[in-house]
């Protein structure tokens, strides 16, 4: 009994060295296609970003788009990168190994897609802004409650730059879904101030005189479809408030934008107070509760002979 298992186990034992005899063999047999697949792997890398630098060269002589540049670029890379990959496989003597993979990537695909869902519109979207979209880079762009300037799009996300420094990285599904405020894409842009007149000044002629310097400013543009003008807005408490529009000429909306805005507002004030035009400050409402029945204030006027100061005694 003990010489049966015993020449059994030396049979079983026999049979695994023949077996791991078989796959060494094997093994050293594809050896060097191995290699040869390892060395294609890398040469198809290194061919597949001189390819997609060639590519984007070419395509940035017909076309003036960065960001589908950008994107193209990425998608013909990837795309050679695979290629090589499936090259490799086939020259290791691995060509069933590759067609595995090409059936399982099929059918896992549609397995997948529900687990990645958002992973798979993300990239669809991105394909579709791509060829199709609101921005170009370096844009100012609001998109739901996000401002800042387009920098970059990937496959799955939308790089925006916000004015306080942030980087905000937006799925591309929601740009698709979102609405998005452009404020560059024509290079114009319309930016708007008040100012509070006293009830006893004129309005028309405030109007006159603070419409021609608003004209009159640096930064302000002017055509048939871009015009400035001043309205009545409201009837404050001390002053009637005037609305100013102007446009101004920019693909820099932030600091551009307001530096045109703040010149205008300087010219305005000076303009309003060279023509006589009061400024009143808000009225104050003093309250006496309880049992005070005064309060013990002196006016003076000050050295320079502007608005009075208040001073509590």
């Amino acid at each position: 009994m003990h010489i049966l298992n015993l020449i059994t186990i030396v049979q079983e034992v026999q049979s695994l060295q023949e077996s791991v005899v078989e796959y060494w063999n094997l093994f050293i047999a594809k050896v060097p296609g191995m290699l040869l697949a390892i060395v294609l792997i890398v040469i198809g890398y290194l061919l597949s970003t001189q390819v997609a630098k060639f590519f984007k060269r070419t395509v940035s002589i017909r076309a003036r788009d960065p960001l589908m540049i950008n994107f193209l670029t990425k998608t013909v890379k990837i795309i050679v990168v695979l290629l090589v990959i499936m090259l490799a496989l086939k020259v290791a003597g691995l060509g069933d190994i590759a067609g595995a993979l090409l059936t399982a990537a099929g059918a896992s695909a549609f397995i997948f897609g529900f687990a990645f869902k958002d992973v798979g519109e993300n990239f669809i979207s991105g394909i579709i802004l791509s060829f199709n979209r609101p921005f170009n880079i370096n844009d100012t762009v609001k998109i739901d409650d996000i401002f800042g300037k387009v920098k970059s799009m990937e496959f799955r996300y939308t790089k925006l730059k916000t004015f306080d420094g942030r980087d905000v990285y937006i799925p591309n599904s929601d740009i698709i879904k979102e609405a998005v405020f452009n404020y560059t894409e024509d290079g114009f842009f319309r930016l708007d101030f008040i100012v509070g007149i006293d009830y006893e000044d004129s309005i028309d002629h405030a109007e006159k005189v603070i419409l021609e310097a608003v004209k009159n400013s640096d930064g302000v543009y002017e055509d048939d479809q871009h015009e400035s003008f001043v309205i009545v807005d409201s009837l404050g408490v001390s002053t009637v408030n005037l609305k100013v529009f102007f446009w101004t000429e920019t693909l820099e909306y932030r600091k551009r934008a307001l530096d045109v805005r703040s010149g205008v507002i300087r010219n305005v004030k000076r303009i309003v107070i060279k023509n006589g035009l009061n400024m009143p400050a808000d009225i104050t409402e003093i309250k006496l509760y309880g049992t005070q029945t005064s309060i013990p204030v002196t006016v003076e006027y000050a050295d320079d002979g502007q608005e009075p100061k208040e001073n509590k005694q």
